[in-house]
């Protein structure tokens, strides 16, 4: 399973930006991807279409026209007020037949729009009194300087970008450079920012059974999410790493020790047909090569090669998505709130409760100090299960329910959130599991704390500070604290 950038994620940046209309409080959003701006992820950001290959109105049906649909394109410079929008796609943007800056004699490179507006004009036009750059290279993409730019267009090709392997350095920057231009634009923003960032050709390269193209472009997406963490402060950003699906990519096993996963990929045994196979194959894709019932003799096969399409269980044009669960990771205020297992609608409102976004501000409005002991609240009853706690850090439990694949960054407005943050750690009451504990607070005041649902395991460790463990303990059971 290799990792690339979500839909989950983008929904939930999705509903952050749709929420945040009204509660965000003047956050910056940046949107930056591997794969058109018009794409899937990145879209879903700020769009509302009826298919996602609206991509301008040329792929639209006369049919949907009349009915009040408008393409994607012409949504990314409406909806949204977005700060910062870095990928490509350009060709969606202009007149049909207009040239392409980087590929003029290239008829499948020149504008498709057929109502023969030009959108990066008009989005010009619509940052006047602004510091707005639109660039298409890198060359004027270096020359943007963050501390002086209030809006950045950057669309490097008319399509997708390149894959990493194919990139041309003197004309396109790398992921790591386009995600460090988005954050040091946003950052200025004292309220905080939302940032997509996607890898988006991860899943082009798996669906053409390409793994060398794959796993350098997963190797170039970890090197962005390292430098979003070198230019934040964790105390002060939420990042959340997550993928909305896998691939049926498999990893044969007993290669030899230390062999490469590419170079040497050739498994060492040899299959019933006396024959080889790669350690990395696809469970279908592209790459089925049975040729009059027999699969091909790849010992003279150089498989290390970009080009090289891994072997497949079944033919199909396109490698499918698969099934199994995927990784999400946090860290930051709140990350504890994403562990677990969840499902995907979760993510959004984990983020948005976490940014003080949205309608369940709770842990945003309440004390700032603490008000507890460092108290250790145990229990026991014959045998049928137990309660262990510390009154430290109680509300981490309000965490339990969760558990994230692109690079989000979300900061929020630094001293509110940290205060936030805080009084959510320090308050003095939980609801976890169907058992009632009772504890003092430094002045001798009990301090209740309900656990509903009895008998059923809260799913929160936070941090070893306060772990609760629940059997079939009665609904009104009152626990003393033990010093």
């Amino acid at each position: 399973m290799t990792m690339k950038v979500t839909r989950v994620a983008v929904f939930a940046l999705f509903l952050l930006l749709a929420w945040g209309s009204s509660d965000a409080k003047g956050k910056s959003v940046g949107i930056v991807t591997t794969t058109r701006v018009q794409h899937a992820t990145p879209a879903t950001t700020y769009a509302h279409s009826a298919s996602r290959k609206w991509y301008s109105d040329a792929d639209m049906s006369d049919a949907a026209k009349r009915d009040g649909c408008t393409d994607i394109s012409s949504q990314l410079i409406k909806n949204t007020d977005i700060d910062v929008i870095i990928g490509g796609g350009r060709k969606y943007m202009t007149p049909k037949g207009t040239k392409d800056p980087e590929y003029p004699g290239d008829y499948a490179s020149r504008g498709k729009r057929q109502d023969g507006r030009n959108l990066i004009n008009e989005w010009q036009s619509m940052k006047l009194g602004k510091v707005a750059h639109y660039v298409w290279n890198k060359t004027d993409f270096d020359a943007v300087d963050p501390e002086n730019t209030d809006y950045l267009m950057a669309l490097f090709e008319p399509g997708d970008l390149r894959f990493e392997t194919e990139r041309d350095p003197n004309m396109d920057p790398s992921i790591v450079e386009t995600t460090e231009k988005a954050i040091r634009i946003l950052q200025k923003n004292p309220k905080g920012f939302f940032l997509l960032v996607e890898g988006g050709r991860i899943d082009q390269a798996h669906h053409d059974g390409r793994a060398y193209m794959a796993l350098h472009e997963t190797v170039a997406f970890d090197y962005a999410i390292a430098k979003g963490l070198e230019l934040t402060k964790e105390e002060e950003t939420l990042t959340v790493v997550m993928a909305d699906h896998s691939h049926p990519f498999t990893f044969n096993g007993y290669p030899f020790r230390g062999q490469s996963i590419l170079a040497g990929g050739k498994s060492p045994l040899w299959a019933t047909d006396v024959l080889p196979y790669t350690t990395l194959m696809y469970g279908n894709g592209p790459g089925h090569k049975i040729t009059n019932g027999k699969r091909p003799d790849i010992r003279n096969v150089d498989t290390k090669t970009k080009d090289y399409v891994q072997l497949s269980a079944v033919p199909t044009e396109s490698a499918t998505h698969s099934g199994e669960d995927v990784a999400v990771l946090a860290r930051g205020p709140m990350a504890h709130i994403f562990q677990g297992v969840q499902e995907q609608n979760y993510v959004a409102h984990a983020m948005a409760y976490a940014a003080c976004v949205g309608a369940d501000l709770r842990h945003c409005q309440g004390q700032t100090e603490p008000d507890l002991v460092h108290t250790t609240l145990t229990h026991d009853s014959n045998g049928a299960g137990g309660v262990y706690g510390s009154a430290v850090l109680l509300s981490s439990l309000l965490s339990a329910l969760l558990a994230l694949k692109v690079l989000i960054v979300s900061l929020s407005d630094r001293a509110t959130t940290r205060a936030a943050h805080k009084a959510h750690r320090d308050r003095s009451s939980v609801q976890v599991c169907g058992v009632d504990l009772t504890c003092n607070n430094r002045e001798g005041k009990p301090l209740l704390l309900h656990l509903p649902n009895p008998g059923q395991k809260p799913m929160l460790q936070p941090d070893g500070a306060l772990s609760v463990r629940c059997g079939a303990e009665p609904q009104d059971t009152t626990l003393q604290p033990v010093t």
